[in-house]
């Protein structure tokens, strides 16, 4: 069986005719994906990042057959410049200041431009993931509060569950001993 980047050629031919019919039909890449990926079992992200992996390998001449006359590509990655992602960091940590998600400042900051959105979104997760010392250096410089880790927000989870099941168990052994003490005074009473 011979394979083009882990799908054979038949599965190969299949996703580019799928994408290519759909587009000339107005589909959008993300909605081809995720149909495609749930006709075949395939995860959506799987499958687009099959399709840019295959429009890569041009100089084979399979996938140049396959191709043929599709006209599909790929518009190049355009990474952030250091000057472009510090720049980034501190417009959405500002907006964030203001109480707002990062969803929403993310939207704020990119105007509303749904391409550059996507891109900065991924950017910004990018960042908290991999480089959390450049967020916090940025929110400290732009005098933000720090913005809290993954773990540190799970902590926090883990913290108010237990004080509210603390709460719950010392209120029942509150009403216990409020009955002891009223079936006390009763007894003592009588």
């Amino acid at each position: 069986m011979n394979k083009i980047n882990g799908y054979t050629e038949e599965e190969a031919t299949g996703l580019i005719e799928y994408i290519y019919t759909g587009k000339n039909a107005g589909k959008t890449l993300s909605y081809l994906f995720e149909t495609y990926g749930r006709e075949h079992s395939r995860a959506k992200g799987s499958v687009r990042n099959y399709y840019y992996s295959f429009l890569k390998k041009r100089d084979d001449s399979r996938v140049k057959r396959i191709l043929d006359g599709k006209n599909l590509g790929a518009a190049e990655v355009r990474p952030f410049t250091e000057e472009e992602t510090d720049e980034l960091l501190k417009r959405v940590l500002e907006e964030k200041s203001k109480g707002v998600s990062v969803r929403r400042a993310i939207m704020n900051v990119s105007g509303g431009d749904e391409r550059l959105m996507l891109r900065m979104q991924n950017k910004y997760r990018n960042l908290l993931k991999k480089q959390p010392e450049r967020v916090a250096k940025a929110a400290k410089e732009a005098g933000i509060p720090e913005e809290k880790t993954f773990l540190q927000r799970k902590l926090e989870r883990e913290i108010d569950a237990l004080y509210a099941r603390l709460a719950i168990d010392l209120r029942r052994e509150n009403e216990r001993l409020k009955e002891e003490l009223e079936k006390l005074r009763n007894r003592d009473g009588e």
